[in-house]
């Protein structure tokens, strides 16, 4: 009999969530005959199993509940909320009985009779504002199974994973021994079995997400009844599969996720209808799989997130300084939400107000190695993602190697693989730190080698590779490893406590070539490292000073003279090694030919004569200079207040720092002094062959980085032209005409004309025809 009641317990907690989803989508659909069967088979079940093992609570529930579904089916009575809520009022009550049969406890019976009373005609009130879960082509359908315990699972996947190492091991003796054809072939089946037994049991880890999704029209009906909204709920995917223990451990962020949305995104009937909204509310929550990750996508067409009130909120709770603020994109205001004890909701009720709850949800993501996206449109309502790597045993990862020591990092958090000194990717010693400038951005490095003290050689030695990364939910970093070697699918273990205290590995594995390397944790080499997430650099970040002195970063640096000066950092927007060939003089002023553009250039000593140089390219977000250096010294913060000189000059004043003097650049006057005044239009060229592929393939991008306006073809007569330009045989216009030849030698009746790819001749010809023609 224990075993039977086991058996019966299993089966009804496994149907429960199953059914009450079945059942909020038969009242947005009462017609729906297939659903109503399905709950009352559920019930007259649970009557008949009752009945067998002798549970009469259960079975006077069941059967209440079987008697009014019977009434229905055979259209007596006409399914309202009232009697949805009645009925799903039983089946958590059988719920709790059942619970309380398998922990030993005891529930009082007297609100057993209020129940079954509730299921009478106008014993209980109509709850209002449900919500009307969208309907899918076919009910579910609860599949039967045997039951295994998750410890169970993970035994025999180790046992695979022994198997491996013993295949591998046999594999190499096989080719020490030179064997006979007909062992390896019976190698090769041993190889084709093993990795079946693999993947078999990996599949055993796997379920369908709806059992996620099962419980949520139940949660957003009671939620709407509590609220007063009215929401209609689309789900999707739950055919997706992900592995057992997830789905367990993202159950109660979901579950959060979607109790936010209806509390402090969907706005009430009334409020909706005034926005110009229909009265009810949608919220779509879906699942689809992205290659090796699982996306998780709930969406709301509530009223959005306020980034304002946002930002009021946590400067009220003091969780950041208006100086914070100040220099925040609306992305870094958005990701305040996830700050702990942040709230938006104006009062404490059962349902939010705590503050806490985002801050728990991107730690729990993160922690299985997820991530969450949050993109908000105010008034239209917020999209939430989640990221998850498809299970937590078998993770697609990158092995890497550093020094003689290799390593796996989980390919799901690689946003790319660049190698240094190639093109536009370089690193850069600032402070003790190094930074890395990839295509305009700059990333803080973590120098693998030299981090875990297993360096072989200097970093310019080793034209070592960075990956770019990205800890959870926080800012993007660059790891510099000595090479990537390989991308494999690995299974991954505990590895020893010891190793796991350190904080930076999430486990060991064992690649096919039977070496075990430990995984990396992302976040936590990042948090080691000390590259904070966004949160941590919102709260790391310098308050003002206590007397009202702002502190702003500025860049230290020893100038041609001998005489460390500063500029303040937010002007640099890279430093970066020139050819001290690509510096000349015109007209006394120098000027720097540097990646097909040139820019002007102080300097504050004499050039050295050859040899490279060191310049800070600095921007005012539209135009750029460049400042020649000899070394850089470190980054610091210095007040706003310094002594000012007598005259006007590259040096605005002098300040202290240690209780040296140092000199600060005045940015406006080396800007005033070396950028042209730009012209109110800019010169028009029009290209006379609409057709031409190599004019807008090749032709145009160069002309518009040049700072030229492109036309193509016929235009109307109120446009200026400055300047035409055509191939070889073009018509005569009454504007300056450039025309271009195919050959690098010019032919017969090519006189005049310009190699079309000898781009300097080209522009100089361009900016003389476009002065001619507006003079």
């Amino acid at each position: 009999m224990d075993d039977l009641l086991t058996d019966f317990i299993a089966e009804t907690r496994e149907t429960l969530d199953a059914i009450a989803g079945e059942l909020v989508a038969w009242e947005a659909d009462p017609g729906d005959r297939t659903r109503l069967d399905a709950i009352f088979r559920f019930v007259h079940t649970v009557k008949g199993s009752c009945g067998f093992l002798d549970l009469p609570r259960l079975q006077r529930l069941s059967h209440s509940a079987e008697d009014v579904l019977a009434e229905v089916r055979d259209g007596a009575r006409t399914p309202d909320a009232a009697l949805v809520s009645a009925v799903l009022a039983i089946i958590d009550r059988i719920g709790e009985l059942t619970d309380a049969m398998e922990s030993g406890e005891s529930l009082p019976d007297g609100i057993d009779s209020l129940l079954i009373a509730a299921l009478q005609p106008g014993e209980a009130e109509a709850v209002a504002g449900p919500a009307q879960a969208a309907p899918t082509n076919a009910p579910r359908v609860v599949s039967r199974s045997i039951r295994l315990p998750v410890d169970l699972l993970d035994r025999m996947m180790a046992g695979v994973s022994d198997m491996v190492l013993a295949r591998n091991e046999l594999s190499r003796a096989l080719r020490s021994s030179g064997t006979d054809t007909a062992a390896d072939v019976a190698f090769e089946r041993l190889s084709q079995c093993v990795a079946e037994v693999r993947d078999a049991v990996t599949r055993t880890r796997m379920a369908r997400i709806d059992g996620l999704f099962s419980v949520l029209p139940r949660m957003v009906r009671d939620l709407c009844s509590q609220l007063g909204r009215t929401v209609q709920l689309d789900i999707d995917g739950g055919d997706v599969e992900l592995d057992r223990e997830m789905i367990e451990m993202i159950r109660d962020p979901l579950t959060h996720i979607v109790r936010n949305a209806i509390d402090h995104g969907i706005e009430l009937p009334e409020e909706r209808i005034a926005a110009g909204k229909s009265a009810s509310g949608r919220l779509r929550v879906s699942a689809r799989q992205a290659g090796n990750q699982i996306l998780i996508d709930a969406i709301d067409d509530g009223r959005g997130i306020d980034a304002d009130r946002l930002v009021a909120k946590a400067l009220a709770a003091g969780l950041v300084t208006a100086e914070q603020v100040a220099g925040m994109t609306l992305q870094r205001k958005l990701a305040l939400i996830f700050l702990p004890g942040l709230t938006t909701a104006s009062s404490v009720t059962e349902i939010s107000g705590r503050g806490v709850g985002m801050d728990v949800v991107r730690a729990n993501i993160e922690r299985i190695g997820g991530m969450i996206d949050l993109d908000s449109r105010p008034g239209h309502g917020v999209r939430l993602t989640l990221r998850l790597p498809l299970t937590l045993t078998i993770i697609p990862a990158l092995i890497i190697a550093s020094g003689e020591h290799n390593f796996a990092v989980p390919r799901s958090a690689i946003e790319e693989i660049v190698r240094v000194g190639r093109g536009d990717v370089n690193l850069q010693h600032i402070g003790g730190a190094i930074v890395a400038h990839i295509r305009g951005r700059s990333l803080p490095v973590i120098d693998l080698g030299a981090f875990l003290g297993s360096e072989s050689a200097e970093v310019a030695s080793r034209w070592p590779v960075l990956l770019v990364v990205r800890s959870g939910g926080g800012e993007p970093f660059a790891l510099l490893v000595d090479a990537v070697l390989d991308h494999e699918e690995l299974v991954v273990k505990p590895a020893a406590p010891a190793i796991m205290a350190t904080g930076i590995y999430a486990g060991t594995t064992l690649p096919d070539n039977s070496r075990p390397i430990l995984l990396f944790d992302v976040a936590g080499l990042a948090a080691t490292a000390g590259v904070a997430t966004a949160s941590e650099q919102i709260q790391e970040e310098p308050a003002a000073e206590p007397d009202g002195a702002v502190a702003v970063p500025t860049l230290l640096f020893r100038d041609l003279d001998g005489i460390r000066r500063a500029v303040r950092l937010g002007l640099v927007e890279r430093i970066e090694d020139v050819g001290r060939e690509q510096v000349a003089e015109t007209g006394g002023l120098l000027n720097l030919a540097h990646q097909g553009v040139i820019v002007p250039l102080i300097a504050g000593g004499p050039l050295p004569a050859a040899g490279r140089l060191r310049v800070l390219q600095l921007g005012d977000g539209q135009s750029r200079i460049a400042y020649a250096i000899d070394v850089v010294i470190d980054i610091v913060d210095l007040g706003t207040e310094f002594t000012p000189v007598a005259a006007s000059g590259p040096i605005a004043g002098i300040t202290l720092l240690d209780g040296d003097q140092v000199e600060l650049l005045d940015a406006h006057w080396l800007f005033a002094s070396r950028i042209a005044p730009r012209s109110e239009r800019a010169p028009t060229c029009l290209i006379a062959d609409e057709r031409d592929p190599w004019a807008r393939q090749f032709l145009e991008p160069v002309l518009v980085a040049a700072g030229y306006r492109v036309l193509f073809g016929d235009v109307a007569a109120t446009e200026r032209i400055d300047v035409v330009i055509g191939a070889v045989g073009g018509s005569e216009l009454e504007v300056p005409c450039i025309r271009l030849r195919a050959a690098a030698e010019a032919g017969e009746g090519e006189s005049g004309s310009i190699w079309r790819y000898d781009r300097a001749s080209l522009l100089d010809a361009v900016a003389a025809a476009a002065r001619a023609g507006r003079g």
